[in-house]
């Protein structure tokens, strides 16, 4: 076990490697190629009123690209339901769910590095998390560590019996890692600074014009100056800031303004961050994420779940080593929890800390829109990873379940700052 030395890590609460090895260094997606996933779906059918179709775009983020799609198609972009959020700066291939649109509509839609293509249907929409998992097949260029093959190794075998379960970097903005923050200010019913904080929090990763625009933001609360101000490009928090333009003072309303899926992403955001400080606190004590602890939660591939005590800690130790759970960690939400391990008992002092009571995640879900219930996510990843290295690039190629993070993978093997894997 290592700790990051990037307080950005820190600051997310990513604060420990699995393996104790010098990382191989270097940056992860030079172009969009060296990152490429494929979406493995369930059983896609033949009949139903949502047409369902494969989307392969290359350099798109995806809210943006179901806008774009949807403009095309003359409909609401809240007709297109989707399974899984995808990477940008990559080429990925994933699933569209389109409600009520006739085959013919869909072969006309033309944009610039997206091919749409229509393979089935179904009765129900796509939501997040109706997949079977993702395929990755990564390249890390200019990986400067002194013994890469003797890392990859380590690595690839620590990832067979479970690395740390972190959400990654992109789950929190990327280069602007704001979204739980929005979220922690959603949850505390701050509708104002949470529009502040989204339109106006500069950081250094962005160009100084955009950095300016958004302290002058900050600082002055002017719609109209940061439209001036921010470019076209930048539509969410345009579209923020026209709402307060039209309607002065309306932060709840500016934020409702974003797609519903954008909106609940901050809340989830924070509960995010909320697993990476459990999980790292859970780590702090030493004990493997395969050693379980009085408190400790188990989770079972049936959904079961268990608490271990002293009483069956004997019994835990067996279910765990023979691949029958995984020690979990509860993400909180509206359905209160009793406090049981070291991770829960860090996440409540948390929420005390930051003033956020009983009941909060329930609000949120009404202004959202949104259902915050909380959930058990194991606290390891498990994948076998194949490698292979042509000098100084690294190929990678594994499979995760839904909802687990690439980069997590690749942050293990490289141990370098987090902005060489944006």
């Amino acid at each position: 076990m290592r700790k990051s030395p990037y307080p950005l890590e820190q600051d997310l609460g990513m604060s420990w490697y699995a393996t104790d090895t010098e990382g191989t260094g270097g940056k992860l997606r030079t172009t969009p190629e060296d990152f490429l996933v494929e979406e493995l779906p369930l059983a896609i059918g033949t009949e139903g009123k949502y047409l369902i179709c494969r989307l392969k775009k290359r350099n798109w983020e995806l809210q943006r690209a179901v806008k774009e799609i949807a403009k095309r198609l003359a409909v609401s972009h809240q007709r297109i339901g989707w399974s899984g959020t995808k990477d940008k700066n990559a080429v990925t291939t994933q699933y569209i769910s389109l409600f009520d649109i006739a085959p013919e509509a869909v072969e006309q839609v033309r944009l610039a590095d997206i091919e749409l293509t229509v393979v089935g249907r179904a009765n129900e929409p796509l939501s997040l998390g109706s997949l079977a998992g993702n395929r990755f097949r990564l390249v890390i260029r200019d990986a400067d560590g002194p013994d890469p093959d003797g890392q990859l190794a380590a690595v690839a075998a620590a990832a067979e019996s479970g690395l740390p379960n972190y959400f990654g970097l992109q789950r929190f903005g990327g280069i602007r890692p704001v979204t739980h923050r929005v979220g922690e200010l959603i949850l505390n019913g701050d509708y104002e600074a949470a529009v502040v904080t989204y339109v106006g929090l500069a950081y250094p990763g962005e160009s100084p014009a955009i950095q300016e625009a958004r302290r002058g933001f900050f600082e002055s609360r002017d719609p109209l100056a940061a439209l001036h101000a921010l470019p076209v490009r930048m539509q969410w928090e345009r579209s923020m800031l026209h709402h307060l333009q039209a309607n002065p003072g309306d932060y709840p309303g500016a934020l409702r303004s974003l797609p519903p899926k954008l909106l609940s992403m901050f809340v989830s955001a924070f509960q995010s961050y909320l697993f990476n400080r459990g999980l790292s606190a859970r780590m702090e004590t030493g004990a493997g994420l395969d050693e379980p602890l009085p408190g400790d939660r188990l989770l079972f591939p049936s959904g079961k779940e268990d608490q271990v005590t002293e009483g069956n800690l004997h019994a835990a130790r067996q279910h765990l080593s023979r691949g029958r759970c995984r020690i979990a960690i509860m993400m909180p939400g509206a359905f209160p929890e009793k406090e049981y391990g070291v991770s829960d008992q860090v996440i409540a002092s948390i929420l005390r800390e930051r003033g956020i009571v009983p009941g909060a995640f329930a609000q949120a879900a009404d202004f959202v829109h949104a259902k915050f219930e909380g959930a058990l996510r194991p606290a390891t990843l498990a994948t076998k990873i194949d490698w292979s290295r042509e000098g100084d690039a690294i190929n990678l190629a594994f499979d995760l379940p839904p909802g687990h993070y690439a980069t997590t993978v690749c942050r293990e093997v490289m141990k370098a700052p987090p902005d060489s894997m944006i």
